[in-house]
């Protein structure tokens, strides 16, 4: 699959930052970013207290951007389901993502998505799934999820938000559902509340 490049105007002013798997005595800055990005929004620090203790979590998926010694973006891949016709198929979800407000629209969050997906490649699953902007995920080869024969796991997930990336080892027979796991349920971080 070809990804469409990412334009150098989105990446200045990032090279003092490093991109790379969390270090376990990060999570509490890595989970202080996060809630920051979301305007303060503590329910995102539940999630990812909820994600570290589940099944899904896989602490060489969460990763942070560090600039010196100061976590300044933080996004997680969590191990999620597709229920295909023939067979059950290990896939991850791209949630959250969150960069520094003060950081916001630099480029951090770019070259944060963009490196972490690169490791993601060598890995087994065949799909990364997310929930979010159909504006600004694209480039990073995401695309509508039903265009590839997939079913949002919500009924408020709107259609254009429900997307997903096709890595090494997907095959064209991997199609279904998208079961998420039981935190994004028990934290009500599934499609869109009014």
């Amino acid at each position: 699959m070809c990804v469409p490049p990412i334009p150098s105007r989105l990446m200045t002013g990032v090279d003092d930052v490093t991109v790379r798997v969390m270090a376990p005595h990060e999570f509490e800055a890595m989970r202080a970013v996060s809630v920051a990005a979301f305007g303060n929004d503590a329910s995102i620090g539940h999630l990812l207290d909820g994600l570290r203790d589940s099944w899904a979590w896989h602490d060489e998926l969460s990763f942070v951007a560090v600039r010196g010694d100061e976590v300044v973006a933080q996004v997680l891949y969590s191990s999620a389901i597709v229920d295909a016709p023939g067979r059950l198929v290990q896939v991850l979800v791209l949630s959250p993502v969150g960069v520094a407000p003060h950081l916001q629209r630099s480029g951090v969050g770019t070259k944060l998505i963009t490196q972490s997906l690169a490791v993601l490649d060598a890995r087994d699953e065949p799909l990364v799934f997310l929930e979010g902007s159909p504006s600004y995920y694209p480039r990073f080869g995401f695309r509508p999820g039903a265009e590839l024969g997939f079913t949002a796991p919500s009924v408020r997930i709107p259609p254009p938000a429900f997307m997903v990336r096709p890595l090494p080892r997907y095959e064209p027979w991997m199609t279904g559902a998208l079961v998420y796991p039981d935190v994004f349920w028990r934290f009500d971080a599934v499609g869109l509340r009014p």
